[in-house]
């Protein structure tokens, strides 16, 4: 894939979400669906070996940046992520006191729930390739319930999924 064209995909997944996962529909729609220059499941290696390290939520674009293209994708995809952190300076210098207007929040709080739609909509496609058999379905539930139900860290569940992984491949 072309690289200014991977880096104007980024950008439009970066530019039009607001948090991190929620470009991840975009991205799929775009990388996978209409450009096949990835798999479902090369979308969910990438997804989770971001989630595993340290730094912001968004930071997975880089990951899937590589997985397209190499080391010129992330550094492709890593502009892409950043450009838009330099946009809005600007932008919030204009807002200024605006921010606190009922009208603004509204906007915003309309543009996190269609994030949460974007959301939800791609999990069955990702969580189709990701669950392959009964266990990875049963450690998905498991995972699933512990974050509704507990405070347990992220990490701790992830090291378990891991380690039960793991043994499976031995047992």
């Amino acid at each position: 894939m072309n690289l200014l064209l991977l880096y104007l995909l980024m950008l439009k997944a970066s530019v039009t979400t607001f948090n991190g996962p929620s470009s991840l529909p975009v991205l799929r729609n775009e990388l996978v669906v209409k450009y096949r220059v990835m798999t479902d499941r090369e979308l969910n290696a990438a997804v989770t070996a971001a989630q595993c390290s340290p730094g912001p939520m968004g930071i997975y674009v880089v990951s899937v940046g590589y997985f397209v293209a190499g080391v010129p994708g992330a550094i492709a995809a890593w502009l892409a992520m950043v450009t838009p952190a330099f946009l809005v300076i600007p932008l919030i210098k204009y807002a200024g006191d605006r921010t606190g207007h009922p009208r603004f929040r509204s906007m915003l709080e309309a543009a996190v729930l269609a994030s949460a739609g974007l959301i939800l909509a791609a999990i069955e496609p990702l969580a189709a390739a990701a669950v392959t058999g009964w266990l990875p379905f049963a450690i998905a539930l498991a995972t699933f319930v512990s974050l509704v139900t507990t405070k347990v860290e992220t990490i701790w569940l992830i090291a378990a999924a891991a380690a039960i992984g793991a043994l499976s491949a031995v047992v």
